[in-house]
């Protein structure tokens, strides 16, 4: 048993990795040492504060709270609570993050896609490609019960080892770093609103669903008797899985700085770029494959979480698979409007004010868990007219 025990907290690990590793998460980190120089560890570390720790964070609270994200934000009120979590379901859905990850791996794959129709950015190649990774996606997804041991058995281990090969063959090859004349504090800030745009912390909130019920199979009848148990074994998962992340998001900023002279911060090129004066043409492939299965694993897992929250919200009055197929195809239109015009929602007020609303609600739930403090609304709307004045007149 205690061997079982140990191999699901692995494969459990590995799939939340594999969950929060997505799209963008093989930007950001570059761009912190692409910015941050010969200042990439101060940059890295407070890149961490809001990409590794905020979602371990999440992680744990959503433990405490059994995977129940309507408990979560109900604390706020039942009416306040739904609005939220729909407004959340929309970021994560349709709304942003799939759009995103189908975009940014359109852009990012074009030089490793076969035939010159996909790899002319297009709205109709666009609208194939959407098709293409969305039917994968859908493939990938439709049986439910099979979604952990697919990232955590077989996309995460290849996502690791695609990433690795890049970082391991990076530290070993000739680079300069540029020395970086930034105030400290500068680094710092940018840096940590770098870390915000991963969304990190919602996918861990809403993940936790996932990871729960992982925990009721893995224990069984034992599961309501022994609390202690589950929320171990769910933080060694999380612990894992969020670990995993500081490593490769370390090795990613020292890539940003080493290799990064003479490009273009663009998000729709600077992975590849890199990689490729990494490995050289001859190794595309690795390129392709690890652009490929960061942007599919996040695909599955949001797929899925939306997909049941909209059974949920219908009663179950439509079967899994068919409520699949709706989630999926409400995530095309804004697929097919170009990567710049769905970053440009990342950066927006979704971002920078709702974020700093998600933490303090994710702060004063952990506090009312642990401690029983029950002070939550006054908090979150200080939190969000703090975040609200900062973002409309800094």
């Amino acid at each position: 048993m205690k061997q079982f025990l140990q191999s699901q907290v692995v494969t459990t690990g590995l799939a939340i990795f594999s969950m929060l590793f997505g799209a963008g998460n093989l930007l950001y980190p570059l761009l912190v040492g692409m910015y941050s120089g010969s200042q990439t560890v101060v940059g890295i570390m407070a890149f961490m504060i809001t990409a590794v720790l905020l979602p371990l964070l999440g992680l744990i609270v959503m433990i405490l709270f059994d995977g129940d994200y309507e408990a979560f934000f109900n604390r706020l009120g039942t009416s306040t609570g739904k609005a939220i979590t729909m407004l959340c379901m929309i970021i994560i859905g349709p709304g942003l993050v799939i759009p995103r990850i189908v975009t940014l791996s359109h852009v990012m794959m074009t030089p490793f896609l076969p035939g010159e129709f996909l790899t002319t950015i297009t709205p109709l190649s666009s609208l194939a490609f959407a098709l293409i990774f969305l039917g994968i996606t859908f493939l990938c997804t439709y049986r439910e019960s099979s979604i952990v041991d697919l990232l955590g058995n077989l996309i995460s281990p290849v996502l690791l080892i695609a990433l690795g090969i890049v970082i391991v063959k990076g530290l070993f090859g000739t680079f300069a770093i540029a020395y970086n004349g930034q105030p400290m504090v500068n680094i710092i800030t940018d840096n940590l609103l770098r870390g915000y745009e991963t969304l990190d912390l919602i996918g861990a909130i809403f993940f936790s669903s996932i990871i729960v019920n992982i925990l009721r199979k893995t224990l069984g009848d034992s599961y309501e008797q022994k609390k202690s148990k589950r929320i171990a074994l769910g933080f060694k998962a999380g612990l894992l899985g969020v670990s995993l992340l500081a490593l490769v998001y370390c090795g990613m900023a020292f890539l940003g700085a080493a290799y990064s002279v003479g490009l273009t911060p663009a998000a729709s090129t600077l992975f590849r770029e890199i990689s490729l004066r990494i490995l050289g043409n001859k190794a595309a492939i690795i390129v392709g494959i690890t652009v490929f299965m960061a942007c599919l694993s996040t695909a599955i897992a949001l797929s899925a979480v939306v997909t049941d929250y909209l059974r949920h919200e219908l009663r179950n009055k439509i079967a899994y698979i068919p409520a699949l197929i709706l989630v999926l195809l409400s995530c095309i239109p804004l697929s097919i409007f170009g990567l710049e015009s769905v970053l440009k929602i990342t950066g927006g007020p979704l971002t920078y004010i709702g974020y700093p609303v998600l933490i303090a609600i994710t702060a004063a739930n952990l506090a009312y868990k642990l401690w029983g403090v029950t002070t939550i609304k006054m908090p979150v709307f200080i939190i969000f007219l703090i975040s609200l004045a900062s973002y409309l007149y800094w």
